[in-house]
């Protein structure tokens, strides 16, 4: 098992773009449940019956006490160590981005800045009316919430079975795909069009590397599979270590060169769309 995580450890480390997809698995260990498991949510209750536009038009009451019981759930919790350690490659590399099924918002909690919410977020609110939407992070809602604007009834701005993604965040998501390396962690690879940024990023030779407690579709296309808490994983994936190089010790190579890549730009910063590939003549 060290030798694969050295070996992630070392892929990670030399890629210049990093992308991670996260789901349920990541926020497990802080406490929220998680959908598919044996004992995860939809094991005791039909996602249909409080996760659906049609649920919320028959009885908007009933779906809005079951979010204000996972909006106190999820304000309870923290983020785990995998959280942090997202977070921390981040800071470490000059392209990352987190692509997340998640609605808790613990990546942000954790410190993580570069994030598509592709489900929407627990803490958003969306008009029914005039689609407006806005934060609260109210520890209790009114309730049933309206709009300030329109008085009309607020929903979870989440995307609930049967709707589809805003395109605008699965169109970043696309984009974010076409990476160095994909980082997988926490998640079943069973809800599509997710499912699908694997295979797109495998498709324009990133490598894959996967962090789950058991086998799922993208362990047969990942370079190296990881089973075990994603937390402890994460958190050695992440881990800053030395190297010998020619009997000098450095920080390792790929973060060595992003660094000096930052330090030249920051001496001459109208070569940076030369460096970058984009082009365009010296202003």
């Amino acid at each position: 098992m060290q030798e694969l995580i050295d070996k992630a450890h070392s892929i990670i480390a030399t890629s210049r773009s990093v992308t991670v997809i996260t789901g349920a698995g990541v926020s497990a260990e802080s406490g929220i449940p998680t959908y598919r498991d044996e004992d995860g949510l939809w094991s005791n209750f039909r996602a249909e019956d409080f996760s659906s536009a049609e649920a919320f038009k028959q009885d908007p009451t009933k779906v809005w006490d079951w979010y204000k019981e996972r909006r106190r759930t999820m304000a309870a919790a923290q983020p785990n160590e995998g959280h942090k350690a997202l977070a921390a490659l981040e800071r470490n590399h000059m392209q990352f981005m987190v692509i997340t099924q998640n609605i808790d918002g613990l990546h942000q909690r954790a410190g993580t800045d570069n994030i598509i919410e592709l489900h929407g977020s627990v803490w958003r609110l969306r008009c029914t009316n005039c689609l407006g939407e806005w934060e609260d992070r109210s520890a209790e809602l009114p309730w049933l919430p309206y709009c300030e604007s329109c008085h009309s009834l607020a929903r979870p701005a989440v995307v609930w079975f049967g709707e589809s993604l805003k395109p605008q965040e699965w169109e970043r998501a696309v984009r974010a795909s076409y990476c160095d390396t994909l980082l997988v962690v926490g998640t079943s690879a069973l809800v599509n069009p997710v499912a699908s940024l694997p295979e797109i990023a495998q498709k324009n030779r990133a490598r894959i590397i996967e962090v789950n407690a058991g086998e799922t579709p993208i362990t047969a296309i990942a370079d190296v599979s990881l089973r075990g808490k994603s937390s402890e994983i994460l958190a050695q994936l992440a881990e800053e270590k030395e190297h010998t190089i020619d009997g000098m010790h450095d920080m390792d190579l790929g973060k060595a060169m992003q660094r000096g890549l930052e330090k030249f730009y920051a001496k001459y910063p109208q070569l940076r769309k030369y460096v970058d590939g984009s082009g365009g003549k010296v202003e």
